[in-house]
């Protein structure tokens, strides 16, 4: 039986590493696959030779050379995790914000200029809150209250992104969804010592899931993570990216094996990489499943 190929857009891992990644290609080796890291910063890369030569691609690197080349593989018609139009969506937070308010979800009102001042106006209703439109992390943020803080924002040829900003009551909820199981993880912002990078895990609500699970409807894929603020009683989406680090899920690695090796065999067949009937699920944090 011929076994399954699975590359991982990504740079390559030293050692110290604190990255899931090797966890999760050593439980892919101990299921039968063959995993390779792809890292095309590494060296040079011969546009004309690049051939679809795995079962599934996961694209871990959301930017540089990794990103271009999973549109040069989707463009070949390779099973990408998560496909490329989906990754390049989610990484611009200007279309992702269209989409999910498009698609119902609770968001922030969102605004777009090239001109810091021109959001002036606006303060009038409130404070905003000013992200890079393609940044991650939390790195860049700022909130806004008067014209001066405006004026002193960093601006240049990129796009201003706001939102409308909503205090947030208690710790964000960093929600993730692992092939239609979701779990919850609440942490504080900004994050300084290892346990709160950590987080505490929680069970979702039946209201938090359904948010998640229209999220990932949205972009039509079933693994990604989604950060939830709650102010005066309502949650808000305030972001959502394509594999993130899923830090303090149980046994997330094994998961995620799982998840990608079943991927691969799905893509091997021909078959769609998600389940179209898929229903999200809520796991408690009292034991992994």
């Amino acid at each position: 039986m011929r076994k399954l190929r699975i590359g991982f857009l990504a740079r390559s891992f030293s050692p110290q590493t604190r990255s899931y990644i090797p966890l999760v290609i050593r439980a892919l080796e101990e299921l039968g696959a063959v995993v390779d890291v792809i890292n095309p910063a590494a060296g040079v890369t011969d546009l004309s030779n690049v051939r679809i030569e795995h079962d599934l691609y996961v694209l871990k690197q959301q930017s540089g050379l990794a990103l271009s080349l999973a549109g040069a593989l989707h463009a070949l018609g390779a099973a990408i995790v998560n496909p490329y139009p989906v990754s390049l969506a989610l990484r611009d937070k200007i279309v992702m914000s269209h989409i999910l308010q498009a698609a119902g979800v609770p968001t922030p009102a969102a605004y777009v200029t090239s001109h810091p001042d021109t959001l002036a106006p606006l303060l009038e209703a409130g404070p905003l809150i000013v992200k890079p439109y393609q940044g991650t992390g939390g790195y860049g943020i700022r909130i806004v209250q008067s014209a001066a803080d405006l004026a002193s924002a960093p601006h240049g040829k990129e796009p201003v992104f706001a939102q409308r900003y909503h205090p947030p009551q208690g710790p964000d909820r960093k929600m993730f969804s692992i092939g239609g199981r979701i779990f919850g993880v609440m942490k504080v912002f900004p994050r300084k010592t290892d346990a709160e990078k950590l987080g505490e895990p929680f069970t979702p609500t039946p209201e938090l899931c359904e948010i998640v699970r229209r999220c990932g409807q949205a972009f039509g894929i079933d693994l990604y993570g989604v950060d939830i603020i709650e102010s005066d009683g309502k949650p808000y989406v305030v972001d959502m990216n394509s594999i993130p680090g899923f830090k303090s899920v149980p046994d997330a690695p094994q998961r995620l094996a799982r998840y990608f090796y079943a991927a691969a065999e799905r893509a091997a067949q021909g078959r769609p990489l998600v389940e179209p009937a898929a229903a999200t699920e809520a796991v408690s944090t009292g034991g992994a499943r």
